[in-house]
């Protein structure tokens, strides 16, 4: 049969065809229709081409897109499907001959092609996989590594614990599994809501997947076939979070040029060629940018090359590892010891002409971590813009690339007769990139078509055996009562010290070793929570979100016996901030305020500490929250870490100091000493200064300080639904993520809510921040945002008689 599209009333296409390949290139074709702009720019972020037509604010990420070797990874990953998988290898390709069927009329739909003169491309088989990595490439938060490695060169190892994200840490995502014997119908049920950059069309895609073999309803990345995290087949349901793993390692590199090229120092002494070769980057309104590409026998060069880099510095002293930390508790810690070269690296500065990423009050470049969407600038006054950026590695006769000059392989030794390292002290520095995809040439693909052929748990778990990256815990259920909590993905075996910070290349012990077998768990009073926290992955990662969400959902589940899938969308949207208690505890204490101060103490402390879109108290609060987090950041004792090393700037936000404090703010309130820091007195002067302002405490609710930041591809692009005000917190379960001290404005939440019944599939529910179609001006392109701002989600529709059959596509 041809396939067929029809609609539900919500606009979320439902396919059905004769095969599976057949619905892969309908799926295609319907993406494209509905979100050209969207999978366009994903692909050319893919392929380091978005600065091309987006722009200089690109061009930060195209760089890292070509050093990392994004898209020549992809390209390798798909011919290594091909021969291992190639039945999904043929269904990949129909999904991009899909988008290539749709995409001239859906680019005519979409006014931002003419905006920028950019004219829709062809899809090869590999673009998929380009879009998948791009997209996640970041999730496991190796810049991290460049953070801890600061503040322990700089403060000591100590106060690396102390800005740990157990303590707390960034936004994640929620997922829960109430078993049968905990729900009305007595069969399970899965529900959650996945937290990234919110993204304008959505990073995640409403769509129905049947035919013969299968039918699917679930949650879609755009521009990547089937349904990988969030699905429903109506036997058996599943869903992910991000298991916080570290899975990534950061190596520092000796290089050295050649008369031959470039030459890397390995681990036994030998100096290796390098494969090495430039590329040119366009960039639309400036002169294009030539770029080195160089991969030693660890990985691409991502910063740094022959001639060093500020920051990373040359090699002055001997490698000297810290300790691993547990999560923080809190301390005595001593005065911080002047900046020292423990690893050889130069004091801090940061780049000429730099944002300013760690002033108190300034503004930073808020990564879009492991989503799709690029960086958006949040400043301290409340304003937000967003910028383009994703990465990519285009290859030889593609846009914006130049032959290999110098394509030596990176395993193919060439020892010379160059001094040992420990005869030649003063070699600058380079930092390459080590991930599963690029050392294995797998991207865990061979998992998606298993997933759509799901009947039963069992099913589910064998997909996920072969997944790859990111690393994720996963929750599914099926009908037959089958329950599954595991984690899936590639984690190495190698040395702590790896997960830790930057490790020498030329030092034996950091070599991988082999793969960590996932963990597994089970339930606890018939329920499984996942929320990011120190849980069943707990060996395999070095930083977790506090437990904060996750402790506040399973009190909300213990609150009664049975659950229904109505009632489960209260606790998505449930605003408690267990996080305010250490900043309240310091409140409590103070005395000798002025009457007004001692006014807003009393009013904080009377408080219920929930985040609400109409709650005054909580905009106090978050004014509060911002002036101590500011005051700490400004601190001297802090000083060193103001002015992050000079990193490509797509690194940055993970350097900037003010976020950093803000998430960290409830370890630097609690810790018994910190550094010589007056906090009470900090505290004081934070409560005086608020009341002290013209207007006192804004007598704004949280929900006009707290109002929605979507990204866009193009920084100038309006919103088409003005400017959505918001309850929850970084903290809280209802997640839409503040940036303490520097904006109360939320760029990141949850980009979709779902609830799966696995006694009527007809029963789930489900919602997206915006809709279905990524085109400003259609009519389903944010037609679901009052659901979603309310906390209210749409009924999936599977009977086909209640849906209405598109002609003519």
């Amino acid at each position: 049969m041809d396939a067929e599209v029809y609609r539900d009333a919500w606009g979320v296409p439902h396919l059905r065809a004769g095969d599976a390949v057949a619905l892969a290139r309908a799926q295609g074709r319907v993406t494209a229709l509905d979100r050209a702009w969207q999978v366009e720019v994903e692909r050319h972020r893919a392929q380091g081409t978005s600065a091309s037509f987006l722009g200089a604010p690109a061009l930060a990420w195209d760089l890292f897109a070509r050093r990392a070797r994004l898209d020549d990874t992809a390209r390798r990953c798909f011919a290594a499907l091909e021969r291992r998988d190639p039945e999904t290898a043929d269904w990949v390709r129909a999904y991009a001959d899909g988008v290539n069927d749709g995409l001239a009329k859906g680019a005519r739909r979409a006014p931002e092609f003419a905006k920028t003169g950019l004219a829709p491309g062809r899809w090869e088989p590999w673009h998929p996989l380009g879009v998948w990595l791009g997209a996640h490439i970041l999730f496991a938060g190796f810049p991290a590594k460049l953070w801890r490695e600061q503040v322990a060169r700089l403060l000591g190892p100590a106060a690396v614990g102390l800005f740990a994200a157990d303590g707390p840490g960034t936004s994640g995502s929620n997922g829960w599994l109430v078993s049968g014997a905990r729900t009305v119908t007595g069969q399970a049920l899965i529900a959650g809501d996945p937290h990234r950059f919110i993204e304008d069309p959505g990073v995640y895609q409403q769509i129905r997947l049947a035919c013969p073999e299968f039918d699917v309803v679930g949650l879609a990345v755009p521009g990547v076939p089937g349904i990988a995290h969030f699905g429903h087949t109506g036997g058996v349901a599943w869903a992910i979070t991000n298991a916080m793993a570290d899975y990534q390692d950061l190596y520092r590199e000796r290089l050295r040029r050649t008369g031959a090229g470039v030459e890397a120092l390995g681990p036994d002494g030998a100096w290796r060629r390098a494969a090495r070769h430039t590329e040119t980057v366009e960039v639309a309104g400036e002169e294009p940018v030539e770029v080195e590409i160089i991969e030693t026998e660890r990985g691409p060069v991502i910063a740094g090359g022959p001639e060093g880099l500020d920051g990373l510095g040359v090699l002055g002293g001997p490698y000297e590892p810290y300790e691993p930390y547990e999560p923080y508790e809190p301390s005595e810690l001593s005065e911080p010891s002047e900046p020292y070269e423990r690893y050889g690296a130069g004091q801090s500065r940061g780049p000429a002409g730099g944002p300013t990423t760690g002033s108190a009050g300034g503004s930073v470049t808020v990564s879009a971590g492991g989503s799709a969407g690029g960086p958006v600038t949040l400043s301290a006054d409340g304003s937000g813009t967003g910028s383009a950026g994703v990465p990519g590695d285009a290859p030889e006769g593609e846009p914006g690339t130049a032959p290999a000059d110098d394509p030596a392989p990176p395993d193919t030794p060439h020892a010379s007769d160059a001094p040992h390292a420990s005869e030649a002290p003063h070699i600058p520095l380079a930092l390459t990139l080590r991930y599963p995809p690029r050392v294995t040439g797998d991207l865990g693909f061979g998992a998606l078509l298993p997933l759509l052929r799901a009947r039963r748990v069992a099913d589910v778990d064998r997909a996920f055996g072969a997944w790859v990256e990111p690393v994720n815990v996963v929750l599914a259920a099926d009908t037959d009562g089958g329950t599954l909590h595991r984690v899936a993905g590639r984690v190495p075996q190698r040395s702590q010290d790896n997960g830790l910070r930057l490790v020498p290349a030329w030092e034996p012990g950091h070599e991988w070793r082999g793969w960590h077998a996932p963990p597994r768990a089970g339930l606890a009073d018939q329920v499984a929570v996942m929320a990011n926290q120190r849980g069943v992955a707990a060996p395999l990662g070095v930083e977790f979100a506090p437990p904060h969400r996750a402790d506040r959902i399973r009190a909300l589940l213990a609150e009664r016996p049975t659950w229904s899938a109505a009632d489960l969308p209260a606790i998505h949207t449930d605003t408690r901030l267990a996080s305010a208690a250490p900043l309240l505890d310091r409140l409590a204490a103070l005395d000798g305020l002025s009457p007004a101060a001692a006014r807003l103490r009393d009013r904080l402390l009377r408080w219920d500490r929930h985040m609400d879109a109409d709650s005054a108290d909580a905009a106090a609060f978050a004014q509060v929250r911002t002036a101590v987090v500011r005051a700490l950041a400004a601190h001297p004792a802090f000083a060193a870490l103001t002015d992050p090393p000079a990193y490509p700037e797509v690194f940055l936000p993970w350097l900037a100091l003010v976020p950093r404090v803000g998430y960290a703010l409830e370890n630097l309130l609690r810790a018994e000493e910190l550094y010589g820091v007056d906090r009470p007195a900090l505290v004081r002067a934070a409560v005086e200064d608020v009341v002290a302002r013209p207007a006192g405490p804004s007598a704004a609710t949280w929900g006009e300080r707290h109002r929605l930041a979507a990204w866009r591809a193009l920084e100038d692009a309006g919103s088409p639904y003005g400017e959505t005000a918001l309850a929850g917190d970084h903290d809280c379960v209802l997640c839409t993520s503040a940036v303490p001290g520097l904006t109360d404005l939320a760029a990141r939440g949850p980009v979709a809510r779902y609830v799966w019944d696995l006694a009527d599939r007809e029963n789930s529910l489900w919602v997206v921040p915006l809709g279905a179609d990524g085109v400003a001006d259609a009519p389903h392109h944010h037609d679901q945002l009052p659901l979603w701002t309310a906390g209210a989600l749409a009924p999936v529709v599977t009977d086909w008689t209640r849906l209405t059959k598109e002609t003519g596509l």
